[in-house]
C-alpha cells in the first residue's frame, strides 16, 4: 500500500479536496478521538488525533514492486504540484508519501524508488516514509 498525506495543525479539509479535485481516502481533524482497535481495546485512556490529515491511499495490493502503488498515486496527483505547494505554504502543511510493506513467506518486494517518484516528491517538498511489517 502507498499513500499520500497532507498533514498540519488545523486546516480546512474541504478546501484541499476542492483545490486538488480529488476525493480523499481518509481524513481526520486534530482532536478527533481515535477509535479503539484490537491493539488498544484494553487501554482505558482515550486517544486523540494530534494533527489534521488529508490522505489518498491505494489500499493494500499484492505487488512485488512499490513503484506500482506510487505510480498509481502519481496518476491522481499529476499536474497538481503548484496547488499542493500553494496549500502547503498557506496552511503550513507537510506532505508525505508513505509506503507500507507487508512481507510474508520470505517474499520481499523491490524497494527502490524510480526517478519519476523521487522527482515528484522533491518538486513538492515531500517526505518519503517506509513502514515494513514482516509476518
Amino acid at each position: 500500500m502507498a499513500y499520500f498525506c497532507l498533514v498540519g495543525d488545523h486546516f480546512p479539509l474541504e478546501e484541499i479536496t476542492e483545490v486538488l479535485t480529488i476525493k480523499p481516502t481518509e481524513t481526520y481533524t486534530k482532536g478527533d478521538i481515535i477509535e479503539k482497535n484490537r491493539a488498544t481495546t484494553f487501554s482505558p485512556e482515550v486517544r486523540k488525533r494530534v494533527e489534521t490529515d488529508w490522505t489518498l491511499s491505494t489500499g493494500y495490493q499484492n505487488s512485488y514492486d512499490i513503484n506500482d502503488q506510487l505510480k498509481s498515486l502519481l496518476n491522481f496527483l499529476e499536474g497538481k504540484q503548484k496547488d499542493i505547494i500553494r496549500l502547503k505554504k498557506k496552511y503550513k502543511l507537510t506532505s508525505i508519501f508513505i509506503i507500507v510493506i507487508e512481507v510474508g513467506k520470505n517474499q520481499t518486494p523491490a524497494m527502490c524508488l524510480e526517478k519519476e517518484i523521487i522527482d515528484y516528491a522533491s518538486a513538492i517538498g515531500a517526505e518519503i516514509h517506509f513502514d515494513l511489517y514482516v509476518m
